[in-house]
């Protein structure tokens, strides 16, 4: 053992952090276990009273992935379209609008890109306009001379900005939601990957992904002009015959079908959630819109009222249209509760140029209701009592603590530069991700079994020295899996199972060369002293540059494919570890005495 007492150390140095950084992991297990074993409310209690404990331990287990654990595969579509409408702001005219409607549908059929297709579109209805006409940006050079091609330059360099922007808020907001190791990544020009795993409530996840949070605060409509034009609406709809054509002939009032009438001046109704749709549709009616009060809107409110048969109703509440402010004025947010309900609200607060409009706007209306708009649906709109010059206001009306909180991450995280559409979303279930563990855990077994016996069969005494390195190298990748907080997948147990087989490839190599050292006669000790020397720059070369291979792989894959190079590196630096250190350790010690007699094979 002379001379290897730097290994020893070297050798419990590592086991001790393994163990150290597995020991979370082991915990947590445990814990699932005594929870487990619990009633639901014996459950629900300890999870209570123990809920800083269980989340401090959770924050430091190995983390599984979605393919493991279950959880969330979303994939989103940034709106390029609509911003490439908004980019144009006021200058946006009916013929731009057709022209991306038209471009959005040609690049959906043909998947091409859809600026190119814009702007071919556009100069096929007039080969000498130019887009310049729509679009400006000082910084970016972007003039009324600016040609077409320039002007498509900078919208797909905007189309850039919204996608990576589109990306960091996405990433904020899934870390204020406390997802484990989420995947965020880029797809194509204007797509994003999202995995979330161990998440449960998926409706709440949707909401949190698309929201674009673009808050507004907008005055409410004038309460005498609207509510004639709610009489006038409801009296044209009483005496309603259908549109031309129709055969029948409507004998009752469509509107009140659907719409429930209501006192409020600012309200012109109410409507369970599969009526908004329709009475959305009536209103839409040129009929109906030429009676609209100028610069004003209607907009559902966001949460709903008890209604008297037992149906949730959503008011229709008239604002209007011009917005006051937006909620790129808002530098704080936070959940607080109202202390006579104990419900709870979310608590903002304005930076000194929102406080200062905020007063004007607040001190104009007092006696009068201000809409607080988010995604376009009204949280509230509480009647103004006092000018409010310290800019804090507070958005009431939510569904429980749930969406204080997910608004206050919405908020904070800032609005999205364009909205995002779910195109696929998969859900994987514990119960898969349940089967998948047992499946890989099953293949490591079974490796590890067929190749532990051909060992010990082949190489005797050594073969059983290379299976006790090769245990603790399965226990060593995970223990650097936990400490780099690495995320194991399906495709990670694969590359554990590669490194059960690249791991005795060493000691194969190893052994051989003393077997061949011991043919030419030396004795056992100067044999393993050469055939360690021998074989060292081999199994170097080898485990290098399958190193590099992974480092690639983990630089330019995605997914599956990281899972996998991630688990293959810590298997690499394993492998090199127990190979040349543990094994040369054991075998030392078993060869000090000098009629020891120890055999590879």
């Amino acid at each position: 053992m002379q001379g290897n007492g730097f290994k020893i150390g070297t050798i419990v140095a590592f086991l001790a952090l393994t163990i150290y950084y597995l020991w979370p992991t082991l915990q947590w297990n445990l814990e699932q276990n005594y929870i487990d074993e619990l009633s639901p409310d014996e459950a629900a209690q300890y999870e209570e009273q123990n809920r800083e404990k269980l989340q401090g331990i959770r924050d430091n287990i190995l983390s599984l992935g979605l393919d493991l654990q279950g959880g969330m595969h979303v994939t989103l579509e940034v709106g390029i379209p609509q911003l490439v409408l908004e980019l144009a702001g006021d200058n946006a005219d009916e013929l731009l609008r057709e022209v991306i409607n038209t471009a959005e549908e040609r690049a959906i059929e043909s998947g091409s890109d859809f600026i190119d297709e814009m702007v071919a579109e556009f100069e096929s209805r007039d080969p000498d306009a130019r887009l310049s006409r729509y679009y400006r940006n000082d910084a970016m050079d972007i003039t009324r001379r600016s040609t077409n091609e320039e002007i498509a330059t900078f919208l797909k360099t905007q189309r850039q900005s919204a996608l990576d922007r589109a990306i960091e808020i996405i990433r904020t907001r899934v870390d204020r939601y406390g997802v484990t190791e989420p995947s965020i990544v880029k797809q194509g020009n204007n797509r994003v990957v999202v995995e979330l795993p161990g998440v449960e409530d998926k409706e709440r996840v949707r909401n949190l992904l698309k929201g674009t949070a673009r808050l507004e605060f907008r005055l409410a409509a004038d309460a005498e002009t609207f509510r004639s034009f709610v009489d006038q609406v409801y009296e044209y709809y009483s005496n309603y015959q259908g549109e031309e054509g129709d055969s029948l002939e409507v004998a009752s009032n469509p509107l009140e079908e659907v719409l429930l009438p209501a006192q409020s001046p600012y309200l012109m109704g109410y409507a369970t959630a599969r009526d908004t749709a329709r009475v959305m549709d009536l209103l839409k009616t040129e009929d109906i819109q030429r009676m609209m009060p100028r610069s004003t809107t209607v907009m559902w409110s966001a949460n709903p009222l008890a209604g008297q048969a037992g149906e949730d109703l959503y008011q229709l509440i008239g604002v209007r249209t011009q917005i006051e402010l937006t909620g790129d004025v808002i530098e704080a947010a936070s959940v607080q509760f109202d202390p006579a309900t104990n419900v709870p609200e979310v608590s903002m607060s304005m930076d000194s140029e929102g406080a200062r409009k905020w007063g004007r706007v607040t001190g104009a209306n007092i006696g009068k209701p201000v809409a607080i708009v988010l995604d376009g649906f009204v949280f509230s709109y509480p009647n103004v009592q006092t000018k409010i010059s310290n800019g804090r206001s507070s958005i009431t009306g939510l569904d429980g603590i749930d969406e204080a909180e997910d608004l206050v991450n919405i908020l904070l995280s800032g609005a999205l530069p364009a909205p995002l559409e779910i195109l696929e979303e998969r859900t994987v279930g514990a119960t898969l991700g349940a089967e998948s563990i047992q499946a890989g855990l099953n293949s490591i077994l079974f490796g590890l079994g067929v190749v532990a016996i051909f060992m010990i069969v082949y190489y005797r005494t050594g073969g059983g020295i290379a299976d006790l390195a090769l245990l603790l190298n399965i226990i060593f990748i995970l223990g650097i899996l936990a400490a780099f907080k690495a995320t194991l997948t399906l495709p990670g147990i694969a590359g554990i199972v590669l490194t059960i087989g690249m791991a005795v490839d060493a000691n194969v190599l190893i052994f051989d060369r003393i077997r061949e050292e011991q043919r030419t006669g030396k004795t056992l000790k100067a044999s393993i002293e050469a055939g360690y020397a021998n074989a060292m720059s081999a199994i170097v070369d080898a485990n290098v540059t399958t190193f590099f291979v992974a480092i690639i792989l983990f630089s330019f894959g995605v997914g599956p494919i990281k899972g996998f190079a991630v688990t293959l590196m810590a298997g690499i630096v394993a492998s090199l570890f127990s190979a040349i250190v543990i094994t040369r350790v054991v075998v030392d010690y078993l060869t000090k005495a000098k009629k020891s007699s120890v055999s590879f094979g």
